[in-house]
Parts: structure tokens; C-alpha cells; sequence
């Protein structure tokens, strides 16, 4: 997939500009968005069921299975980059960044953290353009705030590593204070 193209219900469709959303019809409630990484070509299914009614998935990398991001993308508009374990003759060429905005919430999501770190420290990033920086690879789950930007990483969706905690995805909601983020452990997957 070409980059800033994003998954949307039930097929892909490229979007006009790089990592916006695809248009659709305003949603009502809260501004719900899904995040999840390190899927390592395994979904548990109970992720559909927890991103049910979320505006958007982020998807923090090292996908491994393009189906991944086509399950995701039944229940909302996706945006992904590639992990350090994504080959693009699998998942095709997903960005290493992307930024977007879901409902006023602006976001940029990139698999490692030394690198999105080393670009704000830099300037390339600037927190002042920004609500929301996700990353995984870690394989910890994680949520900080730094001048007000909620610094997130969802920990692993698949928990492949035997010295892994277990694995989660997270759900950021935008609040009237500000992001809150809820993690959600997942059951670990048997061998």
C-alpha cells in the first residue's frame, strides 16, 4: 500500500491527503480511537469486538499480515506504519510515520520510539502540532504526558516473547479535561 493510504470499511481506499481518514458521515458520542502494535501477524478476534464504535485504529507497527489491517479497517478507518519486522512484499509499503487527525485529535505514529523521540528533539516534530505520539516495538504498554501530548505505546497486541507482561491494545477517548487512555489486557495466546 502506497504511503498515507488508509484502510477504510471493508476495502482499502486510498485518501487525498497523507494519513487523513477517510470522509464518511459524522459519528455522535465520544471520540473514541482504537490503538494497537506489535500484532506480529496474529489478531485476537475480541480486538473487533473492543474497537466496536471507536472513530479510528492506530495500527504502531510489525503488522506481519496485511489481513491484520483489513479486519481492523471493518470497524474503522485505519492508519499504520511499518515495524522493523514488516516486509513490504507482505504488508505492502506502509509509511514509517504517519499523522494524522480524528476529530480534532492529532496524532503521528511510528514503530520505535528512539526515532519519533529523536525527530521532536530535533524539531522535525513539533508537540505544539500535536495531541497524541504512538509507538510500540517495545512491547510495553505505556502512557505519559509531556508539555500536554499523551506519549502512548499500547504495548503488544500478541505478546510473542515469553518475558512479555501479556497483551494489551488501549483506547484513547478525548475528554473535556483532555486524552484519557484505558488499557486492555488481552488473553495470552496459546502455543
Amino acid at each position: 500500500m502506497a504511503a498515507g493510504a488508509t484502510h477504510t470499511t471493508g476495502a482499502v481506499r486510498r485518501t487525498a491527503r497523507r494519513g487523513a481518514p477517510a470522509a464518511g458521515p459524522p459519528r455522535r458520542g465520544p471520540v473514541r480511537i482504537g490503538v494497537i502494535s506489535d500484532t506480529h501477524g496474529y489478531l485476537d478476534p475480541v480486538v473487533l469486538e473492543l474497537f466496536a464504535g471507536v472513530r479510528h485504529i492506530i495500527h504502531a507497527g510489525d503488522v506481519m499480515d496485511p489481513a491484520i489491517l483489513q479486519a481492523l479497517a471493518t470497524v474503522a478507518p485505519v492508519t499504520a506504519v511499518a515495524g522493523n519486522l514488516d516486509d513490504p512484499a507482505t504488508v505492502g509499503d506502509l509509511p514509517r510515520e504517519a499523522r494524522g487527525e480524528v476529530d480534532g485529535v492529532r496524532f503521528v505514529v511510528g514503530h520505535k520510539p528512539k526515532r519519533l523521540l529523536k525527530r521532536i528533539v530535533r524539531g522535525k516534530l513539533s508537540l505544539a502540532d500535536l495531541d497524541l505520539v504512538v509507538w510500540g516495538h517495545e512491547h510495553i504498554p505505556s502512557a505519559t504526558w509531556v508539555d500536554g501530548v499523551l506519549h502512548l505505546n499500547p504495548g503488544t497486541a500478541s505478546s510473542p516473547e515469553e518475558e512479555d507482561d501479556g497483551p494489551t491494545v488501549a483506547i484513547v477517548e478525548k475528554l473535556a479535561t483532555g486524552l484519557g487512555v484505558r488499557f486492555i489486557p488481552l488473553e495470552r495466546r496459546s502455543a
